[in-house]
This record gives C-alpha cells, sequence and structure tokens, in this order.
C-alpha cells in the first residue's frame, strides 16, 4: 500500500487461504483490487527446495501478472444491502433463519433489528444516526451510530449502554488498537474490561464469576463487539478471522472500583493513561490464560512468588512480542481477586511495588526464551541469542547480564509492562494471568461519555 501511494506498481505475496483477508485489508485502506500473488502451502512445513519449485512454477507468474496488469477495480459489485433497506420479514424464525444463511449472526438467535427498535434504542441519546465514529480499516465500511444501533439490538443491549459502545467502537477505529489484526491465525480475542463509578449501576457484575456468562450487561456488550466485528469489520472466515481454533465470546471484565477506593489502587485505565475517577472502557486482545488458583499466603512476600510463576506460565510464542514480531509490546495482563488486592494494600504495597517484584518472579531461563521466539515458533529472524540483542540494543540490558543459557530472564521489558486489575470473589484467593497479542489488538483506553449528545439540535 505504501508502494501504490507513491505511484509504484506493486504485488502483495501472500500465504495460500489469506487472499480474502489481504484483499478486504487493501480495500479497508483505500486499495480495492489490489495485486496479489499467493504462495502454496505454508512456508513452515515443506522443504526449503519445495517451497522454492511451487514458487517458481506457480507464484512467479502471478507476481508479474500482477506488476503488468489493470488493477482488477472491484468497487460497484458490493450487493451489501443499504442501512435502511428491509432484508426480511416474517416471523422472528423466519428472519433469524435469513440471518444466520448470511453470516450476520454469532449462531444464536437475535432480536430483529427493526426499523422502530433501532430508532427508539436511540432515542434519548441525541446522537445522529449517520454520525461515523471512523472507518472500519479492515473492510472500508463506515462505522456508524446507526451501525453500533442495529447490532446492539441484535446482542440485546439496553439504550444505557450506548456510550459503553461508541467508547469500543472508537478504539476499533483507533489506528493503534489494531482492529484489522482480529483474525489473525493462533485466535486471540479481545477483551474488554470496564471501569469506574458507574459500572455497577449499568449492570456489569465485578464479582463472583466475574468472567461468566449470565450478567445481561456483561453477556450483551461482549457479544454486541462480536457481532459488530462480523457485520462491520468484515471479522468472518471468508474475510479477516483466520484463526485455526478461535475462541469464545470474552465475557466483559468488570473491575471492582469499591475495591479499587478502599485500597487507593488506581483502574488499570490509569496505568495506560486515563484520568481516574470516570468511567472507562480498555480493550486488547488476550492470548492464553492462567488460572493462579487458590493462591496461600498473608504477606505480599508469601504470594508475590506463585503470581508470578502463573504469569510466566502464561507466557509462550507471544514472547516475540518482546523483540520480533513487536517491539517491547508484551503487556500481560493479571486479574486480582479483591482479598488479594487487600493483601498487597493492608501491606503499604501500591501497584508498582507489586509490578516491580513480578518483574523479578516472573521469570524463565533464557534458552527457553530463545526457543520460543527462534527454535520452536520460527517467529524471530536470525535466531539470535537474548545476550546478543541486549548487546545491540534490541532489548534491555537486564536480558544480557550473563550468557549463561539456564540464567533466569523476565517475560516483559520492564516492571510497568504488567497490568493489574482487580475483580472477582472477594472472599477468594485466586488470580487470573493472560498473555497478550503485542500490536495485534494494543491496549487502548477510551472514556466513557454519558451526556447526551447535541448532535440533532438546532442553534439559532
Amino acid at each position: 500500500m505504501a508502494a501504490e501511494s507513491a505511484g509504484i506498481p506493486s504485488v502483495s505475496i501472500v500465504c495460500e487461504g489469506f487472499e480474502g483477508q489481504a484483499a478486504a485489508t487493501a480495500r479497508g485502506h483505500g486499495f480495492d483490487g489490489l495485486a496479489l500473488a499467493v504462495t502454496i502451502g505454508h512456508v513452515d512445513a515443506q522443504s526449503y527446495d519445495d517451497m522454492v519449485a511451487s514458487f517458481v512454477t506457480d507464484t512467479v507468474e502471478r507476481v508479474i501478472t500482477g506488476l503488468t496488469s489493470a488493477s482488477e477495480e472491484t468497487a460497484g459489485t458490493n450487493d451489501e444491502p443499504s442501512a435502511l433497506e428491509i432484508v426480511a420479514s416474517g416471523s422472528i424464525d423466519e428472519i433469524n433463519r435469513v440471518f444466520i444463511e448470511r453470516g450476520w449472526t454469532d449462531g444464536h438467535p437475535v432480536l430483529p433489528p427493526t426499523r422502530d427498535r433501532v430508532e427508539a434504542f436511540l432515542a434519548d441519546s441525541g446522537h445522529d444516526p449517520w454520525k461515523t465514529v471512523g472507518i472500519a480499516t479492515s473492510s472500508g465500511r463506515d462505522m456508524t451510530i446507526w451501525s453500533i444501533a442495529v447490532n446492539a439490538v441484535m446482542a440485546g443491549c439496553l439504550p444505557e449502554h450506548l456510550p459503553v459502545l461508541i467508547a469500543i467502537a472508537e478504539i476499533l477505529a483507533d489506528p493503534g488498537y489494531g482492529a484489522e489484526h482480529s483474525g489473525n491465525t493462533t485466535g486471540a480475542d479481545a477483551q474488554i474490561i470496564v471501569s469506574g463509578p458507574n459500572t455497577q449501576s449499568l449492570g456489569f457484575n465485578h464479582g463472583p464469576g466475574a468472567l461468566r456468562e449470565g450478567t445481561h450487561a456483561n453477556t450483551a456488550v461482549a457479544r454486541w463487539l462480536r457481532l459488530y466485528q462480523r457485520n462491520v469489520l468484515g471479522f468472518t472466515a471468508d474475510e479477516h478471522d483466520k484463526a485455526t481454533f478461535g475462541n469464545a465470546t470474552r465475557i466483559v471484565l468488570a473491575e471492582d472500583s469499591a475495591c479499587l477506593d478502599e485500597i487507593g489502587w488506581e483502574p488499570l485505565s490509569a496505568q495506560l493513561g486515563a484520568p481516574t475517577g470516570e468511567d472507562t472502557v480498555t480493550m486488547a486482545r488476550l492470548n492464553s490464560g492462567t488460572i493462579i488458583g487458590s493462591v496461600f499466603g498473608s504477606t505480599p512476600d508469601e504470594i508475590v512468588a506463585y503470581l508470578g510463576n502463573g504469569i510466566a506460565r502464561t507466557a509462550a510464542w507471544d514472547l516475540t512480542h518482546v523483540y520480533g514480531l513487536g517491539q517491547d509490546q508484551f503487556q500481560p495482563l493479571l486479574v486480582l481477586s479483591p482479598i488479594l488486592a487487600r493483601t498487597f494494600a493492608s501491606a503499604g504495597w501500591s501497584k508498582a511495588d507489586v509490578q516491580a517484584a513480578l518483574f523479578e518472579h516472573a521469570r524463565i531461563p533464557a534458552i527457553t526464551f530463545e526457543r520460543m521466539i527462534g527454535e520452536w515458533s520460527n517467529l524471530t529472524a536470525g535466531r539470535r541469542r537474548l545476550v546478543d540483542l541486549a548487546a545491540s540494543g534490541d532489548v534491555p540490558a537486564v536480558y544480557g547480564e550473563s550468557d549463561d543459557p539456564n540464567r533466569m530472564v523476565p517475560v516483559t521489558t520492564y516492571p510497568e509492562r504488567f497490568l493489574i486489575a482487580v475483580a472477582g470473589d472477594p472472599n477468594r484467593t485466586n488470580a487470573y494471568a493472560f498473555s497478550n497479542d503485542g500490536p495485534h489488538g494494543w491496549w487502548t483506553t477510551r472514556t466513557v461519555d454519558h451526556t447526551p449528545a447535541s448532535d440533532l439540535v438546532c442553534s439559532i
């Protein structure tokens, strides 16, 4: 796309099975019909000779064709319905059948988004339905207030959830988040985290079963995200979803604001630069998760080693976001139950103190780190040793303190890279550690604006 912007003909080489994703990404960035050449088979799962032979006999011809032929104009072939078009009529069962056949649902029944229902959802918001939050870089579609409301009705959200949904849509539109990466093959999925004084009044559960379906707000808002990704961002197997396995929708995680206020800790969003005391939405795409169960001990020193071990056990190939696929972009999340957070706070520990301790305890042998990002996953070019990366300044000096392959090295570059949230059953000593997918859905936060919009107010 950079070459085409400069007027230089290009061909993008993609692996087999990724043509739809590449075409959709190009369209989302304003390059509909970008020339593609496909390599056959997985480059890591065939011999060098087979890969070269296939490239010469098949891919090279596609490269030449792409460079010498006029680009295909695919604009105008879009048969999507317009925003107010009636796409189905009949009973609720008949409408759901049509939506399932067209791939507009997550497989579960939806509440049909009739015009009356969508207009009623927006009636008291003051928003212009056709105002755009941004352009979906994965599909090129407008992210309008109307489209947010349509999918909200389908998911069963309440009108009071609209400000939260708009904040999430703003994150999806933020280039720093990188929504176009949402379908990468390892199948990380977005985790929404809400914080602030109004989360409980909006119906979000922060207590027992904080990540379990059943509470309406946590479940419906999370479902809205999956539907919106599918219907507006092109998050389908035909376009962007190339997950090898995938995960179920991640339920919204609500922080325990009362506990945070009591112990004097800032919410997760404040660690990312958001103002304290306001409602916020934070989102990132998370890979693996590890339950750290039955944390034993009544002092920080007694419990922090187990917590650090849990984070270290969660980190694997995604360490390539320390160096390789990303650069200093591995930022795992630790969710503490309130009783664990109080254990730290009652001993005078701040979040920064916990982060510093985790930095010392969340460590693995250097040789294991190097295998994760190189030998075993082939994700970091050159199979370079950490000691050499430290010497060249590509990673912090802590990774090169010696050349002993069995020395223990941290899984993050700095203590502040550990993110900490507080939620869950207040009487249980459990924690949950998650690894993030680096720049493929980067930690992004937005303030939730509950004030009615003035879009439709006439000025005299």
